[in-house]
């Protein structure tokens, strides 16, 4: 029993130490628009940058954001959402009420904008709030509103999307990842990727799109047309995939028209984007070895299935998916029948491959700009 009490008070106790701190720190990456309080730090700081504070830049302790990144997720508890977040000197406010001397004369007006000058210790005192004027008031923290949020409360971007259902405009949904590579076991989850096409007058509205849509639990993701062209355009290999996995789930008459003419988003390009990400994962592989002795070997099988795949779309002019030649030696890194040095040499010898097939390969050194666009434009007319 005195071990019980003794969990529950310290639970107790950590509960309030971890709403302190994640108020400070919330209070500073989410909601402030200043940061002269915490510039003149000490010793051991970090320098976050964040584009919600108006481009500035925050300085808060190194051990807070240890805590912040790393430390936050590990103490979750059961208790209720607290919204009572003091906010840090420097914040810029709008007053939701009117203030008057015991005379009636107004001192501050309802939506006058002003800048905290002065922050209580707890939400149970008053704010000092200094006014263009020069004049200050006392607020209690429910009597103003910070001002970013004033001048968006009314069109919030997610409250309209919440009345579309995004999902239900796809219009090209394909399985990809191990299933599509012929590499899957029964576990292996089904990944689905694709493409949506909003309608017009949302996409054009104030509100914007968001640039991809997710359903994580079902391992779906959906990039907004625009946004899975550029990255074809860029040979991002995911995206690449997509258009020559042969899982088909859906295409409309649009993706079927994008599936005839993928071929323009092949270029030179895919040496670059694909040689690029296998020698930065590759050395976080070595960095991870060294240091905890194991690696990830599925992720090496599918680095080299990368390699693989790179050279043959600059001999062939196309992207293989479905594994068919290597696919033993692959599974065979997966399963670790394969020592690390042999797979190191494995890769050293593709990236030589993929050096000679760059230097004869017949792609174009970019890929079709102005095809790629006018379909993205015909598209776009179609949701009129």
């Amino acid at each position: 029993m005195q071990t019980a009490r003794t969990t529950g008070a310290g639970r107790a106790t950590l509960t309030g130490f971890i709403r302190a701190i994640d108020g400070r720190l919330r209070s500073l990456l989410e909601e402030t628009t200043a940061s002269a309080a915490y510039g003149s730090r000490s010793a051991d700081r970090s320098k976050v940058a964040n584009s919600g504070v108006s481009g500035r830049d925050i300085y808060i302790d190194f051990p807070l954001l240890i805590y912040y990144k790393y430390y936050k997720r590990s103490f979750a508890m059961n208790t209720p959402a607290y919204y009572n977040l003091i906010l840090p000197v420097g914040t810029q406010v709008v007053t939701r009420i009117e203030v008057k001397t015991p005379t009636g004369e107004t001192t501050c007006l309802c939506g006058a904008v002003g800048e905290i000058v002065q922050a209580p210790t707890d939400n149970s005192h008053t704010y000092q709030i200094q006014l263009p004027t020069g004049d200050r008031v006392s607020l209690r923290r429910h009597e103003f509103i910070i001002r970013k949020h004033f001048q968006q409360a009314d069109w919030q971007r997610d409250d309209v999307l919440a009345d579309y259902n995004l999902f239900d405009t796809v219009i090209y949904r394909c399985i990809v990842g191990s299933r599509a590579y012929g590499l899957d076991h029964a576990n292996s989850d089904v990944d689905r990727r694709g493409i949506y096409l909003p309608p017009a007058d949302l996409h054009w509205s104030l509100y914007g799109i968001p640039e991809q849509i997710e359903d994580k639990p079902a391992q779906e993701c959906y990039w907004e047309l625009q946004k899975f062209l550029v990255l074809a355009l860029k040979a991002n290999p995911n995206v690449l995939e997509c258009l020559y996995t042969p899982l088909v789930e859906t295409a409309t008459p649009i993706a079927q028209e994008l599936l005839q003419v993928r071929s323009i988003f092949l270029s030179k390009l895919v040496y670059q984007t694909y040689n690029s990400y296998v020698l930065s994962q590759f050395k976080k592989l070595e960095q991870d070895l060294r240091s905890h002795g194991q690696i990830r070997w599925k992720h090496a099988m599918h680095l080299i299935r990368l390699l693989l795949s790179g050279i043959t779309i600059l001999q062939e002019g196309f992207v293989p998916v479905k594994v068919e030649t290597h696919r033993s030696q692959l599974l065979a890194i997966r399963d670790q029948q394969i020592g690390w040095d042999e797979v190191n040499q494995w890769r050293l010898s593709l990236h030589q491959q993929f050096d000679r097939a760059f230097a004869e390969t017949s792609l174009p050194d970019r890929p079709n700009y102005e095809q790629a666009n006018a379909f993205l434009l015909r598209a776009r007319r179609s949701m009129v």
